[in-house]
């Protein structure tokens, strides 16, 4: 399954971004990051390539994040 996750850019009515961008994407990438290490310490119920699958496509999302904030903060469209 591939599907695209469109998220959107929460912005007060000056235009000024409600949520930082590194915040979000440090806290999509920890995630996936806690993931692996739990599954190198040898959790139980964790598979290691759904979780590598997860993970990656949480680094994306964050990627993806990151340039619509650029995006928005340059004026430019994401």
């Amino acid at each position: 399954m591939n599907r695209e996750v469109t998220l959107p850019l929460i912005v007060d009515n000056r235009g000024t971004l409600q949520v930082a961008a590194a915040d979000v994407s440090k806290l999509l990438r920890s995630l996936g990051g806690r993931w692996l290490h739990l599954v190198e310490a040898g959790a139980d119920g964790l598979d290691e390539d759904t979780v590598a699958a997860l993970t990656i496509e949480l680094a994306k999302l964050a990627d993806r994040i990151d340039v619509a904030c650029i995006a928005h903060s340059s004026g430019g469209a994401p």
